[in-house]
């Protein structure tokens, strides 16, 4: 997640900031990418590179970097009319002085907290992988290996039953943390949660 948040919010900032054929190319890459089934499109990228979890990664890369690009665009989009960026360009920044200096400090936090829900979403989707058999080769242990095993082997329910539990555990408690962090850097929210800590 990590990797897909730095290449798509760069191209997303890059998209945002130049516009014009720059940010059609890019956007319309990630169309491209949007117009398939995330799950269907980790599939046959998984399948085409073989079995293995680094390839599962790099098919998870790849699916995902559009959603930061889309969000690094629009921010970027809103941020660049700013009378801060226009100030620090009158002073001499040039365009990627401005992006990183003035524009990049101020729309970090809504992605990160995307980052940070988007880690539930990237758990599942390794883990379907794997269970498939796209992902981690045994004898490395993968929760989703572990629940394929389970399901071939039904009599014994816990092989499958607690790997279960520890994706969903994993993915909730992320969830809770992208909502919480999301409450906390929202200031018309944050207001209200200080409100009822209270």
């Amino acid at each position: 997640m990590v990797c897909a948040m730095i290449l798509g919010g760069s191209l997303g900032a890059i998209a945002g900031y130049f516009g014009k054929a720059i940010d059609e190319t890019i956007m319309r890459i990630a169309d491209l990418v949007f117009a398939f089934p995330t799950i269907i499109l980790a599939m046959v990228i998984a399948a085409a590179l073989g079995p293995s979890l680094t390839n599962a990664v790099i098919a998870m890369l790849i699916v995902s970097w559009p959603s930061y690009a889309r969000v690094m665009r629009s921010l970027v989009i809103g941020a660049r009319g700013s009378e801060y960026v226009i100030a620090g360009r009158l002073m001499g920044s040039g365009a990627f002085t401005s992006l990183w200096r003035d524009i990049l400090p101020n729309v970090l936090a809504p992605l990160l907290v995307l980052a940070t829900l988007d880690v539930g979403t990237a758990i599942l989707l390794l883990s379907g992988l794997s269970f498939l058999g796209l992902g981690a080769v045994p004898p490395t242990p993968d929760w989703g290996a572990m629940v394929s095993d389970g399901v071939q082997q039904f009599s014994s329910w816990w092989i499958a039953v607690f790997p279960g539990l520890a994706i969903l555990s994993v993915v909730l408690a992320f969830n809770f943390l992208g909502d919480a962090w999301r409450d906390s850097l929202d200031p018309r929210t944050a207001d209200a949660v200080q409100g009822r800590a209270i």
